[in-house]
């Protein structure tokens, strides 16, 4: 249970979250940009509050309460803004990235299921993530009380990831390979036990779907024939629609997919003596536990998907956590494939909240229902959260420092490079007619700039005009040596050459 707040912090939660509502409803403003300016304003409101909190703290003193937990809330959705307007490399942006991270090494840390492969990419990101708190600590971009508060989170993860590389350095070379091809075959029947839930779960709601359309009466009509056709009545059940299936129509099966995965846990477990993995000469190598351990758990997984199997469905008290985990990681995916376009880095909260809420339903690792009991079905709610927290982290890892306002461009000049790419590898014949369209669209991006500069809506300059430039730069490069290469292809055709010759765009629109 949370602390209570102190009399002398009260001002503080108050204005905290007052800055938290002014976040929230800009955060809900989609009809126009969000400004620089006013993300600005109320970063320095909330230093100002961290400023007057350290003032009445102890910093030797650990502390957990409402304001804490507020103040959390707070940067993490001002980190999301920081995103969103490109200012992707100070170090406010890092804030929600080092929370996210955090959460997916804690998941790692008590499932005990990763490899060295796994751990590699964070400890880039960590490197990264540090230097550019470092860099603004030393050049006094930012106050003081956010670097060092975001270089202590940045230790926490550090700690936990030694401790993860750790546990690793205890297996011995002899068992290495044995653990990754486990911790891999775990991975793919925890997948494959999701899956088969998701089938089941589909299944059961077309086959509820088929109990309750009213079914349309039909009436035959004896043709001149002799033969009998369906009547008015029947006409809108001819339309197309998805089919559904029989309510006694079995789901799925996966036993196809499950067999293979089971011959090889078998496999790697009839290579054990007495209980124990044996190494060269018959020597017994050690960490046989981790080993050990993490086959019984693949059994364990593989002998409950066959349960599943058989009973045709999840504990119904964990179906409500189980779909709302299903719709939310259907959504991220989405993202992923759609975010350069629709994507506001602002959306992520709500999906940032909702996971944190589930994760905190869990007692003791594991999900519960009303009377204390730990239902089946936990290896699948386990793997769709750990599953939601990967994409959230990839979404916010790979934003682009670019302000959303330049984003319309940016998507643009990206697809234009793509398309002349494309043509420049597979070359002509082509015409100048042919190239056209690339060249008015990059004239039309042109005419956007200002003294060289792309301005945002209230005059200031956005987030991203470098990469947005280098953009504009390599289209510009790649058209002309399309347009080299198609003049080394004509020759000296003087009259294709004057009907498609490139004139300025600009001169058709004067015209």
């Amino acid at each position: 249970m949370a602390a209570p707040v102190a009399q002398e912090e009260l001002p503080i939660l108050e204005a905290i979250i007052n800055i938290r509502n002014r976040l929230t409803a800009l955060k809900k403003d989609r009809g126009e940009y969000i400004k620089a300016s006013d993300v600005n304003s109320l970063y320095q409101a909330i230093v100002k509050q961290v400023t007057r909190l350290n003032e009445v703290r102890d910093d030797h003193t650990t502390y957990n309460n409402r304001l804490d937990t507020t103040l959390a809330d707070v940067f993490n959705l001002l980190s999301l803004f920081y995103l969103t307007i490109g200012k992707t490399r100070e170090c406010p942006a890092t804030y929600s990235q080092i929370a996210s991270m955090r959460q997916i090494l804690d998941h790692m840390n008590e499932s005990g299921i990763y490899n060295e492969s796994d751990l590699a990419p964070f400890h880039r990101r960590l490197a990264e993530l540090r230097q550019i708190v470092r860099h603004d600590a030393e050049s006094g971009k930012h106050p003081v009380a956010m670097t060092t508060l975001l270089e202590r989170q940045l230790n926490e993860c550090d700690i936990v990831l030694r401790s993860l590389q750790d546990s690793l350095a205890v297996l011995s070379p002899e068992l290495v390979p044995i653990h990754e091809r486990l911790v891999n075959i775990r991975r793919q029947l925890v997948a494959l036990a999701a899956n088969k839930a998701a089938k089941q779960a589909e299944h059961q709601a077309l086959v509820a779907a088929n109990a309750d359309r009213p079914k349309t009466p039909s009436r035959k009509i004896i043709c001149a024939e002799g033969g009998e056709e369906s009547g008015p009545e029947d006409t809108e059940s001819k339309t197309p629609t998805k089919e559904v299936p029989h309510p006694e129509t079995p789901a799925p099966k996966v036993k196809s997919e499950l067999k293979p995965l089971q011959e090889e846990l078998r496999r790697i477990d009839s290579k054990r003596v007495d209980g124990k993995f044996l190494g060269p000469g018959g020597t017994v190598p050690a960490s046989q536990a981790v080993c050990s351990s993490l086959l019984e758990e693949c059994f364990d997984i593989a002998q409950e998907i066959r349960a599943m199997d058989e009973s045709k469905n999840v504990a119904s008290s964990l179906k409500p956590i189980y779909d709302r985990l299903v719709e939310i990681r259907r959504e991220l995916e989405s993202l992923v494939l759609t975010h350069r376009w629709s994507l506001r880095e602002t959306d992520l909260w709500n999906y940032i909240l909702s996971l944190q809420e589930i994760d905190k339903m869990r007692i003791d690792g594991q999900f519960v229902d009303s009377d204390g009991n730990r239902p089946t079905g936990q290896y699948v709610l386990l793997y769709l959260l750990r599953r939601c927290y990967g994409i959230l982290y990839r979404l916010l890892s790979s934003s682009e420092p670019i302000s959303e306002e330049l984003m319309p461009i940016a998507n643009k000049l990206t697809t234009v490079k793509r398309c002349l790419n494309e043509v420049l590898k597979y070359g002509g014949p082509f015409s100048p007619r042919d190239l056209y369209p690339y060249q008015l669209a990059l004239h039309q991006i042109d005419s956007l700039r200002k003294d060289g500069k792309f301005l945002g809506v209230d005059g200031t300059i956005p987030e991203g005009q470098g990469i947005v430039m280098a953009h504009l730069n390599e289209c510009h490069e790649l058209l002309e040596m399309l347009k080299r290469s198609m003049e080394e292809g004509v020759g000296d055709d003087e009259d294709t050459e004057g009907e498609y010759a490139f004139d300025d765009p600009s001169e058709d629109e004067d015209s």
